[in-house]
């Protein structure tokens, strides 16, 4: 009863991001993992940018963060990145960085240690995606992932990549 509850909340609020209309980003600041700096207006200069919001405590997330890795590899030639940002407190960054490089993945991952930037997207369920395009504009945010949900992510990544 619990996980139909949890289903029918997390897909209302996927029908409610859905129907809001196209929101923009802030040209988000933000530090990778590796100490470097970015913007996301930099990331933004190559083409379509999904940011996935995690933790390392969440399973789902992490269940996601597998196709995201695959869908980074496949559409980077294309101008596509992911840009995977990690929720986990400032104790917990050494787990984050061991986790990343154990599972060799491939796409950037920022710092959101105190949760500024989750806050900006009003990021309140892990994990939480968003589709930018170019000009900033969010065409597409999901909140959630179960197993099948990797193929809605692609379908979107590629109707932002045409």
């Amino acid at each position: 009863m619990r996980k139909a509850a949890l289903f029918f909340i997390l897909f209302l609020c996927t029908i409610n991001a859905q129907d809001q209309g196209a929101k923009m980003v802030p040209d988000l600041r933000l530090e990778l993992l590796n100490g470097k700096k970015i913007t996301l207006q930099s990331l933004l200069e190559k083409g379509p940018v999904l940011i996935d919001f995690w933790a390392t405590w969440c399973e789902p997330c992490k269940k996601e963060m597998v196709y995201l890795d695959k869908f980074h590899r496949t559409y980077v030639d294309s101008g596509f990145t992911v840009l995977s940002i990690n929720q986990d407190t400032p104790r917990s960054m050494s787990k984050v960085k061991a986790y990343i490089r154990s599972k060799r993945f491939s796409f950037l991952v920022a710092k959101d240690p105190n949760k500024q930037v989750a806050q900006k997207l009003n990021v309140q369920v892990l994990p939480t995606t968003f589709l930018v395009l170019p000009d900033r504009k969010i065409i597409w945010q999901h909140v959630g992932y179960l197993p099948g949900d990797e193929k809605d992510i692609e379908e979107q990544i590629l109707k932002a990549l045409k």
